[in-house]
């Protein structure tokens, strides 16, 4: 099935640890360890390997099948349900632990595959991550200045001070040279006449047209790259929460980030792939967690999806998820049973706001959930998530800022022309056993004598224009 539960990750890693100990991290890919332990685990177990988070620790594990031959651990990851059934003594423990989520077959994976993941675990169990700076050892931008609008315009005041106080000084000075020659007018021209004299007035309209201008095609720039955009979205979806307490790795659910142009916006079957287990939440209890049952059609009470859930109606829907709202409401510690009604009709209601659209004459549950886009660059810009994620080896922080650490995300960086220029004359290539820059030999060789440092994306093409206007 889709779902992939809790205990085929858990089992998965635990197997993986034992098998081959003496293996290092130079005899293996740690890349492709890391790539399948994002695909498989990192979703349920702590990225440090020591703590335990909604599956257990990794690290440190492979005492538990000590006792039994490598071929056992294959096979238990290949067909665990096998063994089960065979009465293995280690996988009946397991079982029993575990039971009664299932454990997902693996039979495409190699002992290559098996013994790459258990490097990745042990590479950071054992704290070598910690000895360099970070996954891609680049820097994480920091945010932009703040706003200078207000000291630009007390500047614009000064300066208009001092013109008024030199233009009298001026006029008065014309006035004394009339004067010694002998045709001063009648009378001196007076502030208000300085001021609405042809020369000031022309002097203005060109100000303003010069001002509009700038400010026309400065928000022109920036259309639909506002930075500090948040927007409410239909599920409060903490990353704080997922992505750094629970550390579930960006690319578990934005998978398309290392294979196509575009990060995607994770289905709900996604989410169902940890909801299905985890039903309410440390924060909102059921009323968030509820809008994805909603969504996909998943009866919380019966732990089943829902029969031809497309053709139920509103009313029908609404009694399944009225009974799961309120059955856990009332075994909450001091809930109040006057106040039940209320809860689920508030819970309701918020699930009917979230999963439909009046705008368009929408008032369906079912369906896929409507986020709302943050990060969206013009027409004309060409961005490929995969050829930075998986080439360049960026971090998702490297544009996206400390998403682990947001509660609602907002848009980070500028997305700028100027930003992105900046950043790919700075930025290093990994050309360290990246076979994807093979071809650049005199870039290699130069590195291997000395006589360069660096290569950076500029060296390599990233600022031809046909890079990113094609």
């Amino acid at each position: 099935m889709i779902y992939r539960p809790l205990i085929s990750r858990t089992l998965f890693v635990l197997a993986l640890l034992a098998g081959t100990l003496t293996l290092s991290a130079q005899e293996a890919n740690l890349d492709a360890g890391k790539a399948l332990f994002q695909q498989n685990c990192g979703a349920c177990h702590n990225r440090n390997m020591k703590d335990n988070l909604t599956g257990p620790a990794l690290g440190g594990v492979q005492e538990r099948w000590a006792d039994y031959p490598e071929e056992d651990l294959h096979a238990w990851i290949r067909n665990s349900q096998a063994m089960i059934d065979d009465g293995h003594p280690k996988a009946t423990e397991l079982w029993n632990q575990w039971k009664p989520t299932q454990m997902t077959a693996f039979p495409s994976l190699t002992d290559e595959d098996i013994n790459n993941v258990l490097a990745y675990i042990n590479y950071v169990y054992t704290g070598a991550d910690k000895k360099v700076a970070g996954d891609s050892g680049l820097p994480v931008p920091e945010p932009i200045e703040s706003d200078n609008t207000g000291l630009y315009i007390l500047l614009a005041v000064i300066l208009g001070i001092l013109a008024l106080v030199l233009a009298r000084i001026i006029s008065n000075l014309n006035y004394m040279v009339q004067v010694r020659e002998g045709n001063a007018p009648e009378h001196r021209r007076t502030l208000v006449e300085i001021l609405t004299s042809k020369g000031v007035i022309a002097f203005v309209i060109f100000a303003l047209v010069v001002l509009g201008g700038y400010t026309t095609v400065n928000n022109a720039i920036k259309l639909g790259r506002q930075q500090g955009y948040q927007p409410e979205q239909p599920i409060k979806f903490s990353h704080a929460q997922h992505a750094g307490i629970q550390k579930i790795d960006c690319q578990y659910c934005h998978d398309g980030a290392r294979r196509s142009k575009h990060s995607v916006i994770p289905a709900t079957n996604t989410c169902m792939n940890c909801h299905k287990a985890v039903k309410k939440g440390t924060t909102y209890g059921t009323a968030e967690i509820s809008k994805i049952f909603a969504s996909i059609g998943y009866d919380p009470n019966k732990d089943v999806y829902i029969e031809n859930y497309d053709e139920m109606s509103t009313d029908d829907i609404k009694k399944i998820f009225s009974s799961w709202i309120a059955n856990n409401y009332l075994q909450e510690e001091g809930a109040n049973v006057d106040r039940a009604e209320s809860v689920v009709e508030e819970q309701w209601e918020g699930i009917v706001e979230a999963l439909t659209n009046k705008e368009l004459g929408d008032d369906r549950i079912q369906g896929p959930i409507n986020w709302v886009r943050i990060h969206n660059l013009p027409d004309h810009v060409y961005f490929n998530h995969s050829q930075h994620v998986a080439v360049g080896k960026l971090e998702c922080q490297t544009c996206h800022g400390p998403i682990e650490e947001m509660e609602k995300v907002y848009q980070y960086s500028p997305l700028s022309m100027g930003w992105c220029i900046n950043c790919h004359r700075e930025t290093s290539v990994q050309f360290q056993d990246n076979e994807y820059y093979k071809s650049y030999e005199r870039y290699h060789e130069e590195l291997q004598n000395g006589t360069r440092d660096k290569v950076t994306v500029e060296d390599i093409g990233g600022l031809e224009c046909q890079k990113c206007h094609y």
